[in-house]
């Protein structure tokens, strides 16, 4: 049981936090060449990032189970990892969403949108992103762990 829920976790996780990550980078260039071009690939990539982060919610879900299953739900790295994982999604929910709508608004209602505010949304999705990579890399390499698995 242990391996299906580690395979169903890092399915959920490629599948659920890839597009997000990806879509949350892409995002503030696209509002940048949005001008001439209207505003449907940045309106895109802000449902990616909508839809899949409410799908990644499957993640820290089977991630529990896996950790129960396991037996280390008291380990540092998998405490870290929740920790991180928390982060990342207060980000992401408090302010890359947020300030895509808003500059999707003004976009919508063609207004200037200032490189200020890109970056600054640049600035929120990098931290996301890194903040994942380093929850990627603490679950392949568990530092401390005794499990062998």
């Amino acid at each position: 049981m242990t391996k299906i829920l580690l395979s169903l976790h890092v399915l959920a996780a490629i599948v659920a936090i890839g597009p997000v990550t990806v879509a949350a980078s892409m995002f503030p260039p696209a509002v940048r060449q949005a001008a001439p071009a209207g505003v449907g690939a940045a309106a895109l990539l802000h449902r990616i990032c909508r839809v899949y982060a409410k799908v990644g919610l499957t993640v820290p879900l089977l991630g529990f189970a896996t950790a129960a299953a396991m037996g280390v739900l008291g380990s540092g790295w998998l405490v870290t990892s929740i920790a991180l994982t928390a982060a990342a999604a207060g980000i992401l929910i408090a302010f890359v969403l947020p300030r895509q709508e808003e500059l999707l608004g003004r976009l919508k209602d063609e207004q200037a949108v200032d490189r200020r505010s890109t970056a600054r949304l640049a600035m929120f999705a990098g931290v996301f992103n890194l903040l994942w990579a380093t929850v990627t890399v603490l679950m392949i390499v568990r530092p401390g762990s005794t499990t062998g698995a």
